[in-house]
């Protein structure tokens, strides 16, 4: 796999409740990050002194994060409907030649700036709600 585009990185938004995905305008940056909880199951007879882990233990999570400029009335108003009735609405994250994640996430913050010579911008940040599936591509 050779380099990819960053914009082909793409954020979808459920508009209606019903799988109807839009990407998300305006996005000039776009992040998702995967994680898991440790267990540690480390003992006195753990080999070498060596710490241990749990397999296929701990809690799972993804977190998106974007930042772009207002370009699209319905995304825009759709992410602070999102937020203020604090819905967990499925969103869809197109990682080039990798695949398609889809699930629920809250959206956890959003940050509008502007200044008096520059465009309006704003930053959102994502907390996965619920369990993802992925989709190769």
């Amino acid at each position: 796999m050779g380099a990819q585009n960053g914009k082909d990185l793409l954020i979808k938004i459920d508009m209606t409740g019903g799988g109807m995905f839009d990407t998300f305008a305006g996005l000039r940056a776009t992040r998702i990050s995967f994680n898991t909880e440790s267990v540690d199951v480390t003992s006195l007879e753990s080999q070498g002194g060596w710490r241990e882990l749990l397999g296929g233990a701990g809690v799972k999570s993804a977190s998106i994060s974007g930042s772009g400029v207002f370009r699209d009335h319905a995304t825009d108003e759709r992410a602070r409907q999102i937020f203020f009735d604090q819905q967990v609405p499925d969103f869809q994250v197109i990682i080039p030649d990798f695949g398609i994640m889809e699930g629920p996430f809250q959206v956890t913050s959003i940050e509008y700036a502007g200044s008096h010579n520059g465009e309006a911008s704003y930053d959102l940040s994502m907390a996965s709600a619920g369990e993802l599936t992925f989709t190769a591509i």
